[in-house]
C-alpha cells in the first residue's frame, strides 16, 4: 500500500533542502494540473511505498496567491495520508500560524522543528515533548542542511499514516467564536466529510470566497449562517476574518509562554550581519559589490582559447595530445573520406558531412558549450548566495527601492529566479495578489539577463572588452534599471496605477552553504543549459549552416562559397535596415537578433556558425574569426543591450502568454519589451558615438534625442489619479 506524505511549509524553512534529503535522486519535476506552479515528487529513500509530495512554500491556506489556492485544493481534494510541517524553529511564532490551519484539516500532522541547531546554538530551549502534547501531534527536532533528523521525520509521518486514526485539532479560540462555529458545523455537517468539519466550518465563518463557491445552501441556510458570523461579530467588535487571525496568535502565544524559553537578550549573528547588509545607505553598494565579484569570478575566470577542444589520448606508454587542429582538421575529415571511400561520389559525401560537422555543429553548438565553464561558476555562486540566505536580503533590499517607484517587493522574487531562467521567473509572478502588479512584473521580469543570456554577455565581454566584469555588471543593472524605469512610467498609467501589494517576507538566518545543496542547484541549471544546446540549438545551427551555405545561383540552388551571396544573407539584409539606426545594420547580426528569439544561447551560436569556430585566433584575442573587426566597442554594447532587453525566447514567450492569458496583453508585453530595447539602444549607440567620433549627427542622432525626452517627460510626468480621487469620494460619503 503506497503512503503519501505532503511536505508542507513556510517560505525559507529548509523544505526544499529536506525534501531532497529524503528523496535524492528519486524525484522529478512537473507542474500542478491546470496551472504552472511548479510540482515536486519523489520515493522517500529505501521506501518505494513512501511518496513525498512537496507544496509550494506558503504562509497560510487563505486564498490570497496561486500557491496557496494549490496548497489548500491539494490538501482538502486529494487529502494525503499524512503532512509533514515543517517549521523554522528560530521563528516558530511566525510559523504556527500555518501549523493551526493544518491541524484543523482533519489529516494526522507530524511537526519538524527544523533549523534546531540554530536555536540551540542561540541558547534557546523548546520543550518538544510538552509542544507535542499541547497541540496534540508527533514533534520531531530536525536540521536539515546538516542532514539530521529528516528521516526520523519522514519514518515518524509514514507510520502515523498507517494507524488510520481520524485526527482532532485540540485548540480551540474564544467563548463567541467557538459558539458561531459550532452552530456553523450544524448548518454543513451532512454536506462536508466529518474530518474536516471545524476547517470547514471556519472557513465559512471567514467568508472565504472559493470555500462558499463550493456551496448550495438554501436561502434559510444562507440567512442563518450570516446570522450567526454577525452575532459573533458585534460580541467581538471585529470582522470575521481578523477575530479568527486573533485567535490563532492568541492560542500561538500561550503555546509559546508553556514550550519555549527564551534565554537570548542581545542581538544574533545574522541580526548583526542585517545591521550592515541591509542598512539604507550601504545595502545597495554591498549588493552591487557582490554582484560585481560574481561576474568578475564567472565572466573573467574563463577565456576561450584556441585549444578549448584538446583531447588527452594515451596509446600504450605514449601519450599524446590532439588539439581541435589535429582533431578537426586531419583526423575528422580523413575518418570520413575513408569511411565511405570506394562508393561513387564519396569524396563529395564526405566534404558535405565534414562542413556539416564542422561548419554547423561544432561551429554553433560548440561556441555555446565553450560558455558552459562560466556558466557552471555563475550557477555555482548564485546558489552560494541563495543558500546562505543572503538573496532573501537582496529582496527585502529591492522592496525598500521598488516600492519608492510604485512597484511592488514581490516583484523582485520573479526577478531573482529569473536570474537562471526567464521561464519560472515569469511563473513566479502569480505569487502577486494584485493583477495590475502582476502583469506589469511579467512584463518586466525578462529585462534581467537570464542564464540564456549569459553567453552573449561573455561573447563581448571577451571579444572586446578583454573578458571585463564590468560588461557583465553594467549588463545586470542595466537590466534592473530597465525594471525600475518601466515600473515609474508604467504606474502613471490608467492600467496600472494604484499602490503596490504590501511585501512581508521572513528572512533566514545565516547558515554555512551546504554542499550537496549547491552542487545540486549548480548542476540542475547547467544540464538545462547544456540540454538546450544539444537541441534546439543544435537544430537551429544545422538550419543556418544550410541557409549561409547554399544561395540562388542562376535561378538554382547551390553550394556558394561566399556566404555573402548565401540565402541566409538575402534574408538577414532583408531586415538589417531595422538595425542600422541602433549600429548593427549588416545581415549577420541581423540574423542573430531573430534566431535568438528562438533561445538566447543561439545569438553565440549564429556567430559560432557564420564567423566559423574553428579560425579562432592563435592568441585568443578574438574569439571567433574576426567578429572583433565587425564591431566597435559602441556598436558591441549596443548589440548586447537590445539582445538582453528585447522580447524573451520563445520558451519564455509561451510562458508570458500563460500568465497573461489574453494574446492582446501577450502582444502588448513583447511589444513593449521590443520597443523598450530599441529605444535604450538607440540612445546608447547615437549618443556614445558622437562621444567616440563614430556617428556623426544625423537623423538617428534626431530620432535618440527625441526618444530621451520622451523617456523624461513620462518619467516626471503627472500619474494618473482618477481611481484615486474616486475612491478618496467614496471613503468621505461612507465617512
Amino acid at each position: 500500500m503506497s503512503i503519501t506524505i505532503a511536505l508542507a511549509g513556510n517560505p525559507n524553512c529548509g523544505k526544499t533542502t529536506m525534501f531532497n534529503a529524503l528523496t535524492g535522486s528519486a524525484q522529478f519535476v512537473g507542474n500542478w494540473p491546470g496551472v504552472t506552479v511548479e510540482k515536486k515528487e519523489g520515493r522517500l529513500k529505501g521506501r518505494k511505498d513512501v511518496a513525498i509530495m512537496d507544496l509550494p512554500g506558503i504562509y497560510s491556506l487563505s486564498p490570497y496567491t496561486l500557491e496557496e489556492v494549490v496548497a489548500r485544493n491539494y490538501l482538502t481534494h486529494e487529502r494525503p495520508d499524512v503532512i509533514l510541517n515543517l517549521v523554522d524553529a528560530s521563528n516558530i511564532e511566525r510559523n504556527l500560524y500555518l501549523t493551526t490551519q493544518l491541524l484543523e484539516l482533519g489529516i494526522p500532522v507530524v511537526v519538524a522543528l527544523n533549523m534546531i541547531d540554530v536555536v540551540k546554538k542561540r541558547g534557546d530551549k523548546i520543550d518538544t515533548a510538552k509542544l507535542s502534547a499541547t497541540l496534540g501531534c508527533p514533534v520531531v527536532e530536525t536540521a536539515a542542511v546538516k542532514g539530521e533528523g529528516c528521516m526520523a521525520a519522514a519514518e515518524k509521518a509514514a507510520a502515523l499514516a498507517l494507524t488510520k486514526e481520524p485526527f482532532v485539532p485540540r485548540h480551540t479560540f474564544a467563548q463567541p467564536v467557538e459558539e458561531a462555529l459550532s452552530s456553523i458545523s450544524q448548518l454543513v455537517k451532512d454536506v462536508v466529510p466529518a474530518d474536516s468539519l471545524r476547517w470547514y466550518a471556519i472557513k465559512l465563518f471567514e467568508r472565504d470566497e472559493k470555500v462558499m463557491a463550493g456551496f448550495t445552501l438554501s436561502a434559510d441556510a444562507s440567512t442563518r449562517l450570516e446570522a450567526f458570523i454577525r452575532g459573533c461579530e458585534e460580541a467581538m467588535d471585529d470582522d470575521s476574518e481578523s477575530i479568527i487571525t486573533n485567535e490563532r496568535y492568541t492560542y500561538i502565544s500561550q503555546v509559546m509562554s508553556h514550550c519555549v524559553k527564551k534565554v537570548r537578550t542581545g542581538l544574533s549573528t545574522s541580526d548583526k550581519i542585517d545591521r550592515i547588509v541591509t542598512h539604507r545607505i550601504l545595502a545597495l553598494p554591498i549588493f552591487a559589490v557582490v554582484m560585481f565579484l560574481v561576474y568578475a569570478l564567472s565572466m573573467g575566470s574563463f577565456v576561450i582559447e584556441t585549444d578549448t577542444f584538446t583531447i588527452p589520448i594515451s596509446i600504450g606508454t605514449a601519450a599524446t595530445e590532439w588539439t581541435n587542429d589535429v582533431l578537426f582538421g586531419e583526423i575528422v575529415p580523413n575518418f570520413l573520406n575513408g569511411f565511405l571511400l570506394g562508393a561513387d561520389g564519396a569524396p563529395v559525401i564526405a566534404q558535405w558531412l565534414y562542413g556539416l560537422i564542422m561548419d554547423g555543429i561544432v561551429a554553433g553548438v560548440g561556441a555555446v558549450l565553450g560558455f558552459v565553464p562560466q556558466m557552471l561558476v555563475l550557477f555555482l555562486l548564485l546558489c552560494i548566495l541563495e543558500d546562505i540566505g543572503y538573496m532573501a536580503r537582496i529582496a527585502f533590499i529591492m522592496d525598500r527601492i521598488f516600492r519608492r517607484f510604485g512597484l511592488s517587493g514581490k516583484s523582485f522574487i520573479p526577478m531573482l529566479v529569473a536570474t537562471g531562467c526567464g521561464v519560472p521567473g515569469i511563473m513566479a509572478s502569480r505569487t502577486i495578489e494584485q493583477d495590475r502588479d502582476r502583469k506589469l512584473t511579467v512584463m518586466t521580469t525578462g529585462f534581467i539577463p537570464c542564464g540564456a543570456k549569459m553567453p552573449i554577455i561573455g561573447l563581448f565581454a571577451g571579444a572586446l572588452f578583454g573578458g571585463s566584469a564590468w560588461v557583465a555588471t553594467s549588463a545586470y543593472f542595466i537590466g534592473v534599471a530597465a525594471v525600475v524605469i518601466s515600473g515609474i512610467i508604467l504606474k502613471k498609467t490608467r492600467i496600472f496605477a494604484g499602490d503596490p501589494a504590501p511585501f512581508v517576507m521572513e528572512l533566514p538566518a545565516y547558515h554555512v552553504p551546504k554542499a550537496v545543496n549547491i552542487l545540486r542547484g549548480t548542476w540542475e541549471r547547467g544540464w538545462s543549459f547544456i540540454k538546450r544546446a544539444g537541441t534546439v540549438i543544435l537544430v537551429s545551427s544545422v538550419v543556418l549552416w544550410f541557409l549561409q551555405g547554399y544561395g540562388i545561383v542562376d535561378g538554382a540552388l547551390q553550394a556558394v562559397e561566399d556566404n555573402n551571396t548565401s540565402l541566409l544573407a538575402t534574408i538577414g539584409s532583408a531586415i538589417a535596415f531595422l538595425f542600422a539606426p541602433i549600429g548593427f545594420g549588416t545581415w549577420k547580426p541581423a540574423v542573430a537578433v531573430f534566431t535568438g528569439l528562438i533561445a538566447k544561447e543561439n545569438v553565440v551560436g549564429t556567430f559560432g556558425v557564420l564567423y566559423g569556430f574553428a579560425e579562432v585566433a592563435e592568441d585568443g584575442a578574438e574569439i571567433w574569426g574576426n567578429i572583433a573587426g565587425d564591431f566597435t566597442g559602441i556598436t558591441a554594447y549596443s548589440f548586447m543591450i537590445f539582445n538582453l532587453l528585447c522580447a524573451p525566447c520563445f520558451a519564455a514567450m509561451g510562458a508570458i502568454k500563460r500568465e497573461m492569458n489574453s494574446p492582446k496583453w501577450t502582444l502588448g508585453a513583447i511589444g513593449y519589451m521590443c520597443g523598450f530595447a530599441y529605444v535604450i539602444s538607440l540612445m546608447v549607440y547615437q549618443f556614445g558615438g558622437l562621444i567616440t567620433g563614430e556617428v556623426s549627427f544625423g537623423v538617428g542622432t534626431v530620432a535618440a534625442v527625441l526618444c530621451l525626452a520622451a523617456l523624461i517627460y513620462l518619467l516626471f510626468r503627472k500619474g494618473y489619479q482618477g481611481d484615486t480621487v474616486r475612491l478618496r469620494a467614496v471613503d468621505a460619503v461612507q465617512a
